[in-house]
């Protein structure tokens, strides 16, 4: 468990990454209108990361095992879960459903986040989606703090979506995060037998991210080998936040406080 826990200089390392990384995000969703293509927003992600001071951790990433993911950004569209390669030809239009997922090292220290956001007008349906998943992200992360289990976490999630009729994804999980993109634990967004008996500590930092479809949470991988799609063809919604675990609660380093 200790090599879960950051120092307090990686601590503040993260808590500078992760203000960082907000605000490129943030400029990222203000490029977000019918007529932009996904190429663009992939092409602006990488300007700005690098303006910032960072590198973009999910370019090149996953070199070791075949073909590095080509992007400094994750731009999924619709039925689209997760690890959409921005592309010049994937031009956004009214009505369609965009999950930016991006992430950056500063100083040694990686953040991780993403955000799910209408395109124009979306249908009431797509509306519900978002909300659900980003609602339930927020009373995830309200149950974490030193001591609380992981099983509370997930447990929250899973109702606030099912309340909807909406579903978790389960084959994609959140994760440790901070001295490298992925690290351990594994934070699911559903509850199994078991979890329960792994608890949070004070100086963990984890990237939360329940990914939420509108119909069933199966999901398959796409054939350029990254992108997770919807077996059934459903609408799908991300939220992610870097999060720091406190005595009393939680430190959301990918939110403007």
């Amino acid at each position: 468990m200790n090599e879960w826990i950051k120092t307090e200089t990686e601590l503040d390392g993260l808590r500078e990454s992760g203000k960082r990384l907000a605000a490129v995000t943030d400029e990222l969703c203000l490029m977000a209108k019918p007529g932009v293509t996904t190429g663009e927003i992939g092409i602006r992600a990488e300007e700005l990361i690098r303006g910032k001071g960072g590198i973009p951790v999910f370019k090149g990433y996953g070199a070791e095992w075949g073909t590095p993911f080509p992007a400094a950004v994750c731009v999924s569209v619709n039925e689209e879960v997760v690890h959409g390669i921005p592309s010049p030809d994937r031009v956004l239009r009214e009505g369609d459903l965009l999950k930016i997922d991006i992430g950056m090292r500063f100083q040694g220290m990686v953040t991780d986040m993403a955000r799910t956001l209408p395109i124009g007008t979306v249908s009431a349906d797509a509306t519900r989606l978002i909300e659900a998943a980003k609602d339930s992200l927020d009373r995830g992360i309200s149950k974490i703090r030193s001591g609380a289990r992981l099983s509370d976490f997930a447990s929250a999630v899973e109702s606030r979506v099912r309340r909807d009729g909406f579903s978790v994804v389960r084959d994609l999980v959140g994760h440790g995060v901070g001295r490298e993109l992925h690290e351990d634990p594994q934070i699911p967004n559903y509850f199994f037998k078991g979890m329960e008996n792994f608890s949070f500590r004070k100086g963990m930092a984890v990237a939360l991210e329940p990914m939420v479809n509108m119909g069933h949470f199966a999901v398959r991988v796409a054939d350029d080998g990254w992108t997770y799609v919807t077996k059934d063809g459903s609408l799908s919604a991300h939220f992610e936040d870097t999060v720091i675990v406190t005595e009393r609660g939680t430190e959301i380093v990918t939110r403007f406080q």
